[in-house]
């Protein structure tokens, strides 16, 4: 897993070549809705990029992580079709109801099905490489090949993969440094539950952190976003809790009634917790300080399978889960 995620900021160089190639087939209709289906590492790239074009894309974005595809998707919907393997159950299910709403289908893949049925119904799709044991490593690959699909529809501008590009350097700069800043934040975590707090406009961030926490790790993990959690979980914060460890994840732009609420809850919190760990992201635009607030959570969640002596790339229970499904 550490060779895989220090190629994380190679991986987004790979990926914007990619990006900047792709090129869609004339649609009928002019979108009106953008629709993403994908589970796990590909859902949560879905996720950034809903979270990434959220002030530039004119059209509202939905991402699914299920079955279904919703009553609403029709020859106006840009859909995106993505899992890293092309073999994912939910997603293909999704595609098969897609296939007769007339919506203009992309999908992204290293190959598989989804591929295969791509160029039998001839529709877009985007083929990124294989190769990858873990698809949560992948998630430099699912996102931009997602913002290449949207830059590609011309629903946001290209300065958005310029962003990326400058993620890709800074990361590249700060890798050391990186790593020995997730180091300390893995030390606080052992024998913890991590508890996460993020604002609202970048829970992407937080969703990333608890699912490499959970693979990686193999650790219960939880999170929520701010202000929404003003209106219930801060209630909950009324015992004396040693046993978690809260994080908080910040940027220095936050939105600043979002920022003043988390220095209130910070200090509310910290009333009821010994371990309480304030995070910061660095760089200029939202693409740049996500990524890097993701690169370092993925060190800190290998750092901290390190400790508690458990293999992150192993997932035999999901393995367990999908031969059970398999043979029903």
């Amino acid at each position: 897993m550490d060779k895989m995620i220090v190629r994380f900021p190679a991986q987004l160089g790979e990926a914007l070549e990619i990006a900047q190639k792709i090129t869609l087939k004339k649609h009928s209709s002019p979108f009106r809705s953008v629709f993403i289906s994908g589970l796990g590492g590909s859902g949560i790239g879905g996720g950034f990029v809903q979270d990434f074009v959220r002030t530039s894309c004119k059209l509202p974005v939905v991402v699914s992580k299920g079955y279904q595809a919703p009553a609403w998707v029709n020859k106006h919907t840009l859909a995106i079709c993505s899992s890293y393997s092309g073999n994912t159950e939910e997603t293909l299910s999704t595609f098969e109801q897609l296939s007769s709403t007339g919506a203009k289908i992309v999908c992204i893949a290293s190959g598989g099905k989804l591929i295969e049925l791509a160029k039998k119904h001839g529709y877009d799709y985007v083929q990124l490489p294989g190769g990858w044991s873990s698809p949560r490593a992948c998630l430099g690959y699912s996102v931009v090949a997602q913002l290449g699909v949207f830059r590609a529809a011309k629903l946001i501008p290209g300065k958005l993969l310029n962003n990326v590009a400058a993620a890709q350097k800074r990361l590249t700069q700060d890798q050391a440094s990186i790593q020995k800043h997730a180091r300390k934040i893995a030390g606080f975590l052992v024998g913890k539950t991590p508890v996460l707090y993020i604002a609202d406009h970048a829970e992407a961030v937080a969703v990333r952190w608890r699912q490499q926490i959970n693979e990686n790790a193999k650790m219960l993990c939880w999170h929520h976003v701010i202000p929404e959690m003003n209106h219930n979980e801060l209630v909950g914060w009324r015992d004396q809790r040693p046993d978690v460890a809260v994080i908080w994840l910040r940027n220095h732009d936050d939105y600043q009634r979002t920022a003043i609420r988390t220095d209130i809850n910070k200090d509310i919190v910290e009333h009821y917790t010994q371990t309480s760990i304030e995070v910061f992201s660095k760089g200029k635009s939202q693409i740049e300080k996500a990524l890097w607030l993701v690169h370092l959570g993925d060190w800190m969640s290998v750092y901290l399978a390190e400790l508690r002596k458990v293999d992150p790339v192993e997932i035999k229970v999901i393995e367990f889960l999908k031969g059970e499904l398999g043979k029903v």
